[in-house]
């Protein structure tokens, strides 16, 4: 019998056109909030290419990614139970386009993030000082 384990997930923080690229949920928990595009990784799937998935499925965007941001494992970070996801910074190329689970994919800019979903929020948080670097070098 296997034990209990948390269950694996991938966020991405993706850089668009100067901006962060976010995608409405269509469904619960937090359907019509904003977050970063991700999900779940698929048995034999790798993070790096479950990222690269979720964020086309999600966004229309091909992302390259630019350096792993970290691990988020709060057992309550997820209200559907305890989830790990491994975050990465990300450019996209593309045009975007909302699909699969988004209602809508939309870009912000650093200074106006609204109130996300999960802990997408802290991600970004912790993710800015990257981010001001890489904005600075386009």
């Amino acid at each position: 019998m296997t034990p209990p384990s948390p269950k694996l997930t991938v966020d991405a923080v993706i850089l668009f056109e100067n901006r962060l690229v976010l995608v409405k949920r269509k469904n619960s928990p937090y359907k019509g909030h904003f977050a970063l595009p991700g999900g779940f990784v698929e048995i034999g799937e790798s993070t790096e290419n479950a990222v690269c998935r979720e964020a086309f499925e999600e966004t229309g965007l091909s992302i390259e990614i630019i350096k792993l941001i970290g691990v988020y494992s709060d057992p309550s970070r997820d209200p559907r139970g305890h989830t790990v996801s491994v975050c990465y910074l990300a450019k996209g190329r593309g045009i975007v386009q909302a699909g699969s689970d988004a209602a809508a994919a939309e870009l912000f800019g650093l200074d106006s993030i609204p109130e996300l979903a999960f802990d997408h929020n802290k991600i970004i948080n912790d993710a800015k000082s990257d981010i001001n670097a890489f904005l600075s070098q386009v």
